[in-house]
Order: C-alpha cells, then structure tokens, then sequence
C-alpha cells in the first residue's frame, strides 16, 4: 500500500471512525428534516461496527453482518422492516474460530433461500477467511476455507460480497493471496475466485502477473456480470499509475484492464476505487474513486464496456465539502434512474452523506449524518445502499446509534414500491421466484405482457410464477388489489 491511503486508504476500517471525525471538524450548519429514520442501533452485544450494506431476503426482511461484537468476532442478524432484530449467528463459536471471523462483506441469497458470504479472517490456515452459507434460520455452514493451498495461491481475505452469477455459481474476488507475491502487500495481490454453492474454488485469476503489476493490485470491491456474460470489476492499486485499475474478465480467467486510474494530471479522473461497477440501464458501468479528482476527495464516473471513462463528478466541490467526501461504497440505480450512494465523510457535520447523483453528474446530498448531539441518527455510513422492493432506501452506519455501536437505517426518497425477480433470466416453464411487498391478493402476473400461472407465498412477499410459453424479454408486471408493480429490472428469456 502506499502514501495516502496507508492513512486512510484502508484506515483499519474497522476502526476508522475516530479516525475520520477527528480528520474533520463537525460543522455546525442547520439542515432541513430529512426523511431518515432510524430502525435499530447495535450494542455491541448483539453486534456491532456493521461495514457492508443490507441484502432484502424472499421473506421480505433485510439479512446483514457486523465486523464485531457478539463473540468480539461478528454476527449475522436479520432485521424485519418495522425494526426489530435476530442476531442469527455469532462467529468464532468454536476454538481458532474455524467458523471465520470478522464478516468484511454483504450476503447474496440464492433461490433455495440460504445466504452467502464471506469472513475476511479466521477459519484456520492461519485465520485468513472463510466463505459461509446460513439459513434463515441461522444454521451456518462453512463452505470453503481460504489459504488452504501453500502460499495462499487460492486468494485470502475476501471483502467484497459474493455474486451470484446466471450459471447458479458464485464469484468473488480476495484482497490478498493469489499465485504472485511481488506487490506491496507482500502477501499476495489478490485473486478473481468462482466458488460452487457445495464449496469448490477456482482461482481465475491472479494479479500482478507482470512485476509492475500494471494489471492491478488488491481488488476490494465485488464484482458485476454483463449480458455478454463476463464480469467487470475495480482494484484498488496497480495498474499503469498505481492508482487503481477497471479489468474486465470471461468466466474462463481472461483479463482486460479496461482503464488505469490517475492518467490524467494530479489524478483529476480518480484514484483508488474501493468500490465495485454497477452496470446501468443504459448498458454503461458506474461507480467511484476514494480519491482523487478536482479536490482529491473522490470521484464518481462512467465507464463504457470498452473502457472510455468519464469523470462525471468530484466530491469536496462544495464549501466544507458539504457534498460528501471519500466515497467507499458500490452505487445503486434506483428505479428512478438515477444512483444513491454514500460518502464515509464529509457533510454539514463531517460523518457522511447519503446522495443521490444523475447519470449527467448532477448530485444532490440527501442526508448528512450525525445531525443531532452524539449521533443517534448514525456516523459513518458503511457499505452501499439497498432499494428495497417497498421504494425506500436501507442501510448501515458504522458508528452513532444510541451506543455507538452502528445503525440500520431507512430513508425515503419519494419512490414508489415495485417487485424484483430473484433470478433475472429463465427459460418458459422455469419457475421464477418474484419479490415484493403487500402481495395477498394478486391477480396478475405477466412476463412482458404474456399472462403466467402463479401461487403466492403465505408471507404476501413472494410469488412464484412460471415463465409463459411465448414469453419474451421485458418487465414482468404483478397487478394487485391497491397497485400495478413493475419489475425494477428486465427479465431475460433466453
């Protein structure tokens, strides 16, 4: 790692909150209410220092982990939408914590309901990660174990969530490992894995393959599929400047790097992306920088499948940098069309910011954190944002809540609520698991316009329908009693 973000690239993230708020004054300017509410602060007991976002399950309630409490090592928990919270599993339940060890990273349900995810430490081979499958119920089972092989040749210290990919297996990438151990961290510069949901790893690809590593060093955020069915990702480090790269990879282990951050004089297009790509509606990828651009506090951009990149924002624009600054954490496209984030500082109060942010550049900061004495509302947000299927927005903190110990929060952005396909693509006659809100009484469901048989689930958040013969790709659409509800993506029929 190098100069900058050796303070603040990493931060220890897990222990970066007093790190930022001692960096930044809290200002003291007054802001209109804001439609955030506060749904449940962690004690430390029953969790605490939650670093990724929130993943929406098939029974409707948001399925999390935190970086620390319950046995020191973190949780996973389940919260229902009105508040209230399971922890489901406790890590480092038995000795050497063979079970992993400080969750760094969000959950991906699969279609038989279980969750994924990773643990960046513990699981034994010298406590360097873990990838977990639990239930609903909270029955953890742990898939694979990191480091297993002599150098770590198969990565380690996974941070970034799994993805679920359209052939049912799982991708990822680790911070460390991998078959090269001539970069910075010494320890290996990071691999792109698929993992098979019964727990068998290929490593795809190792980075820094070449001494100068100008095919990218240490990726930390997650990866995303494209309909040409590759898969598009970010490094933090490496490529031609050091400062981070865009790669494209085929799911045989081919890479491209698509775009070296900090090309441009005094890095204006970014540099270090911590966070993943988000691929749009209107077949681009955007996401941001942690660094770099006009004042050095981050960017957001647009990057072009062939890799033309755009610089379409710089935070820290505003005085004080009352627009947010250092943004960590994967975007979202909201239904609206445009993309939510979350800066881990700056704001009228220095502890980060919610925004909303057009695909032209035009941002608007929807929330500034710690707006009251002692942060009740939260500090720090951590990991990105999540639509749930009633139009509101939810998310973490890593800080603030009644014990400082993080939040999960909801915020409403004035969109309306929609259904959301488990699986995104399917064949007629395939059963296709719909996600939504308030569904008793369903009368329609329709794959682009052509009718489907369905059943709906007892819990009114899920129906399961079958694609038509003669259905095509589009939007699926559920008319209920009070509602017509789209899909917020279109489903794919092969």
């Amino acid at each position: 790692m190098k100069r900058i973000s050796s303070a603040l690239g990493k931060l220890n993230w897990r222990n970066r909150t007093g790190a930022v708020l001692a960096l930044w004054a809290i200002g003291a300017i007054a802001l209109p209410a804001q439609t955030l509410s506060t749904l449940f602060s962690f004690d430390g007991i029953d969790g605490g220092s939650p670093n990724r976002g929130l993943v929406q399950a098939t029974n409707g309630d948001f399925y999390g982990t935190t970086f620390s409490g319950a046995n020191g090592q973190g949780s996973v928990f389940e919260i229902a939408p009105g508040g209230s919270e399971t922890t489901l599993y406790s890590f480092c339940a038995q000795s050497g914590c063979p079970d992993g060890a400080f969750p760094d990273a969000g959950l991906v349900q699969d279609p038989n309901g279980d969750l994924y995810g990773t643990t960046q430490g513990g699981g034994g081979n010298g406590g360097s990660g873990t990838a977990f499958k639990i239930n609903p119920s909270g029955t953890l089972a742990t898939v694979y174990r990191f480091c297993a092989e002599g150098h770590c040749a198969h990565g380690q210290k996974p941070e970034a969530a799994l993805m679920r990919a359209s052939n049912g297996d799982f991708y990822g990438t680790t911070y460390e490992g991998g078959a090269h151990l001539h970069c910075n961290s010494k320890e290996g510069c990071g691999t792109v894995f698929k993992l098979t949901p019964s727990g068998k790893l290929t490593t795809l690809y190792s980075f820094c393959a070449e001494s100068s590593c100008i095919d990218g060093n240490a990726p930390n955020g997650g990866l995303v599929q494209a309909p040409n069915g590759d898969f598009y990702g970010t490094t933090s480090f490496g490529g031609a400047y050091d400062d981070g790269t865009v790669f494209q990879i085929t799911p045989s282990g081919t890479l491209t790097t698509l775009y070296s951050f900090c090309a441009q004089s005094q890095c204006a297009d970014g540099q270090e992306p911590l966070a993943g790509l988000v691929l749009a509606t209107d077949g681009n990828f955007y996401g941001t920088t942690f660094l770099g651009g006009a004042d050095g506090a981050g960017t957001f951009f647009q990057v072009t499948a062939s890799g033309t990149l755009t610089t379409l924002y710089s935070f820290c624009t505003q005085s004080d940098c009352t627009d947010g600054k250092y943004p960590e954490w994967e975007l979202v496209q909201g239904t609206d069309g445009n993309f939510y984030g979350a800066t881990d500082a700056g704001g009228a109060y220095g502890a980060g910011t919610i925004f909303q942010i057009a695909n032209s550049g035009t941002l608007t900061t929807l929330y500034t954190f710690c707006a009251q004495n002692a942060c009740p509302d939260g500090s720090t947000p951590s990991g990105g944002l999540l639509q749930a299927t009633d139009g509101n927005f939810y998310g973490t903190t890593h800080s603030g809540g009644a014990s400082n110990h993080g939040t999960v929060f909801r915020m409403s952005a004035g969109l309306g609520p929609f259904v959301r396909p488990v699986t995104t693509s399917g064949k007629a006659g395939s059963p296709v698991k719909i996600l939504g809100t308030d569904l008793a009484g369903a009368t329609s469901v329709t794959f682009n316009g052509t009718p489907a048989k369905f059943t709906i689930d007892p819990l009114d958040s899920l129906i399961t329908a079958t694609v038509p013969a003669g259905a095509t790709t589009g939007n699926i659409q559920v008319v209920t009693p009070t509602a017509t509800l789209l899909s917020n993506v279109p489903f794919q029929v092969p």
